[in-house]
């Protein structure tokens, strides 16, 4: 118990976490990210044959036809079969498999599990975090979905955690920019959440999402594949932010693209 409360203590330290930023922070913007999309670097077949087998027994009465309905369905059942706990920071099928036993997984591990189902699914996704400006200890940020959705012909941002849509005044679900150009701009923005009897409090959206500080980033470059395999080989010997910075140094890493804000915002 002594070590998990350390390891723990460690892989949330405020050095790390702001080390991270500054290592792999980017400033950009929207037309940059057009064509940020995890699909393109991560194939059906780099996925965990796991994933597959779940995917089966999610869909195991038939497909809906719409990409919505496809992403209502998957993350109404994986809240439904998980349980929140710990950060795993572990292989992608281990993540998976833990977080069906419910021993554990936090928002970053539901957005990457997220990721690769909607790539089994051909929906096209992208994950992006959320982190407060100037940084804030008592805020560790947030970790989010936004999918392509066919039949809107539009990105449309999806929090897997609570399954939360956000709205513009009309009822169209909106993009990650969408949601923060209308928050800046006092534009009216409604959130809900589809998973039936769930309610999600004002306090939780108005801390991750609508607070004035929180600003968000896309994660891109991410490679199912290099971290499954590093993850694998690396995490019983190292901890697991030495991986990554491993992963960092051979230029194989993930980084953090800001199209809203300056990232140096963090440190101020």
């Amino acid at each position: 118990m002594i070590f998990k409360k350390l390891h723990w203590t460690l892989k949330r330290h405020p050095f790390l976490y702001v080390t991270r930023f500054r290592l792999l922070s980017k400033n950009s913007n929207q037309a940059a990210i057009d064509s940020c999309c995890y699909n393109a670097l991560n194939k059906k077949s780099d996925i965990p044959i796991f994933y597959h087998a779940v995917n089966s027994e999610i869909f195991n009465t038939g497909k809906p036809e719409s990409d919505l309905m496809v992403v209502k369905q998957l993350v109404i059942w994986l809240v439904a079969n998980s349980k929140v706990g710990p950060g795993l920071s572990e292989p992608s099928d281990k993540a998976l498999e833990t977080l069906l036993h419910g021993a554990g997984g936090v928002c970053s591990d539901m957005a990457q599990v997220f990721n690769n189902f909607c790539v089994i699914n051909d929906i096209q996704v992208r994950e992006w975090g959320t982190t407060s400006a100037p940084f804030n200890r008592a805020n560790g940020g947030h970790s989010f979905n936004e999918v392509y959705i066919e039949e809107l012909q539009k990105w449309v941002l999806v929090d897997p955690s609570w399954g939360v849509l956000f709205f513009n005044a009309t009822g169209r679900p909106l993009s990650v920019i969408e949601v923060y150009e209308s928050i800046r701009s006092g534009q009216s923005v409604v959130y809900d959440s589809f998973i039936p009897n769930q309610t999600i409090s004002w306090k939780q959206v108005d801390t991750n999402y609508l607070n004035p500080d929180i600003i968000p980033f896309l994660i891109c470059n991410y490679r199912n594949t290099i971290y499954d395999w590093y993850l694998k080989r690396a995490r019983p010997l190292f901890p697991v932010f030495m991986i990554h910075f491993m992963v960092y140094v051979m230029g194989k890493s993930y980084h953090y693209k800001f199209p809203l804000d300056n990232y140096k915002k963090i440190f101020d």
